[in-house]
Formats: structure tokens, C-alpha cells, sequence
């Protein structure tokens, strides 16, 4: 018994030693990277690892305003709120379609045909995206970034949506049914909040999927006005590579949005994530 508490003790201080090593790997960079951003050009260069003598915040306004991230982060709100919305929506409605209305081999082509987009990555298709939206005019436009976010998002979305409906009980659209309910309004008082879990995980992970985007609107825009905050932080490796305190201030303030929202909502996302294991 001894030698037994003795082995569990050893493998859960290794454990910890392990897990407080990983967080170490993962904060550290952080907070390497919020103190530099407080730090002139000329000290950073002298000792790249010393902590700022004075709060230089120059570095932040001066990010703001050279690097026009006020109008890039709008737009990010903007191509991020609604391609989320959507992304999650139309994931829900065709999740509660594959859960509920079965139609065996046809219901399965139509639902491994949407998985099978999880297998696409978004480098393979730019060059033929690009020449279908300058086809259909909508390149260097707003909906032309919307969509492609909207269409790469759903495959793994719907999959969480399946999943989690399928273990939603049958017999509480039955009753809907039953009262007189048709199929819109079961989706919307009996699905909707019964899969509240799954959902928050949906838009959690698509949000911080469409907020970190470059690729899609790098390539499709060209425009300032639409572009988006990483593709406004990237030019900071360009024309502004020789200030890194700019460049530092200008990745700080595209990274707190994301840890702030994940602090807010982790909880929601793991339950989520837990949640739609269990059903499927």
C-alpha cells in the first residue's frame, strides 16, 4: 500500500512539474511581449530581455495611428460578428437537419460530403477562389472576405452540432408536434435552448478562428479600408520593421482581445467541447 501511494505521488508531482513547465512555455512569451511593447526602440536593442526602466505607452499610440489599427480592428469586428453568426446559425439548422430527419444513405452522403471540408485547407483553394470572386465581382469586397470564412467554418462546426443534437430525446419534438408545432418553431423553442452548450462552443472557436484569419483577406483585399487587424500588424514587419517597440505594442493589442474573450468564456468552451464527446 505504501509503495503504491509512493508511485501516485511520484507520477502526480511529475505531472505537475510537466504542466507548470507547459504554462511557463505558454505565458512567458506573453508576458515577454507586454513588457517589450513598454520599452523604447533603443532598449530593446541594447538588452532584449531587460525590463523598462520608464512605461514608454508611446509605442501604443503611435501603433494606433501609423498603423491605422483603428480601422483595421473594425474591421475585424465586423467580418468576425458576422461570420460567426452565420457560420453558427446555418451549422445549427443543418446539424438538427442530419440529426433528425435521417434518410440513411442520402443524409450520410450529404453529411460525410460536409465533414470531407475539414480536410481542405484554405491554401489550397485561394487561386481558384480568387478567379471565381473576380468572376462574380466580388473581389476587394466585404462579402467577398464573409463568405469564404462562412464556407471554411462550417464542416467543423456542423460536425459539434450533429453531435450534440442527436442526443437531444426525441420525444420532446414529439410533444412539440403534439401541440401543434411545426418544424421551425421546434428548432427554435426546443433545439435552440437545449443545445446552449454547444452552441457557446461553436461560437467561442469560430470567433477566435475568424479573428486570427490572414490569409483570406491578405490575398482577396488590397483595399486599407477592408483590411483586417493581423493584416495591419503584418505591415509592422515591413516599412515599420526597424521599430520593435511598434511592433511588439501593435501585437499586444491584437492579442489581448483574444485572451480577454477566452478568459471570459473557457468555461463555456470546454463545456461545450465535453458535451458534444458525450452525446456522440
Amino acid at each position: 500500500m505504501t509503495i503504491h501511494n509512493e508511485r501516485t505521488t511520484g507520477w502526480r508531482v511529475f505531472a505537475y512539474i510537466v504542466m507548470v513547465f507547459f504554462t511557463l512555455l505558454t505565458i512567458g512569451p506573453l508576458f515577454w511581449l507586454f513588457y517589450s511593447s513598454l520599452k523604447p526602440h533603443q532598449d530593446i536593442i541594447q538588452n532584449i530581455f531587460s525590463f523598462p526602466k520608464t512605461l514608454f505607452f508611446e509605442n501604443y499610440t503611435e501603433a494606433w495611428r501609423l498603423g491605422k489599427l483603428g480601422i483595421y480592428s473594425m474591421n475585424s469586428i465586423i467580418y468576425t460578428a458576422i461570420a460567426t453568426g452565420a457560420t453558427t446559425m446555418l451549422a445549427l439548422m443543418t446539424g438538427y437537419g442530419f440529426a433528425k430527419f435521417g434518410y440513411d444513405k442520402l443524409t450520410g452522403f450529404f453529411y460525410k460530403f460536409f465533414i470531407l471540408g475539414m480536410l481542405i485547407t484554405a491554401h489550397s483553394v485561394l487561386v481558384p477562389l480568387f478567379l471565381l470572386e473576380v468572376k462574380l465581382n466580388i473581389d476587394d469586397t466585404r462579402i467577398g472576405v464573409i463568405l469564404p470564412y462562412i464556407a471554411f467554418g462550417l464542416p467543423f462546426l456542423i460536425y459539434l452540432a450533429t453531435s450534440y443534437i442527436k442526443g437531444i430525446p426525441s420525444a420532446l419534438e414529439e410533444a412539440a408536434l403534439i401541440d401543434g408545432a411545426n418544424y421551425g418553431q421546434i428548432f427554435r423553442m426546443v433545439i435552440l435552448p437545449m443545445a446552449v452548450p454547444v452552441t457557446a462552443t461553436m461560437i467561442i472557436y469560430n470567433f477566435l478562428g475568424n479573428w486570427n484569419e490572414f490569409i483570406f483577406v491578405f490575398i482577396l483585399t488590397s483595399k486599407t479600408a477592408l483590411r483586417s487587424l493581423p493584416v495591419g500588424i503584418n505591415a509592422f514587419a515591413g516599412g515599420m520593421s526597424r521599430n520593435y517597440g511598434l511592433q511588439f505594442a501593435a501585437l499586444v493589442i491584437g492579442t489581448i482581445p483574444m485572451i480577454v474573450f477566452y478568459l471570459f468564456f473557457h468555461k463555456q468552451l470546454k463545456k461545450g467541447f465535453s458535451a458534444g464527446a458525450v452525446k456522440e
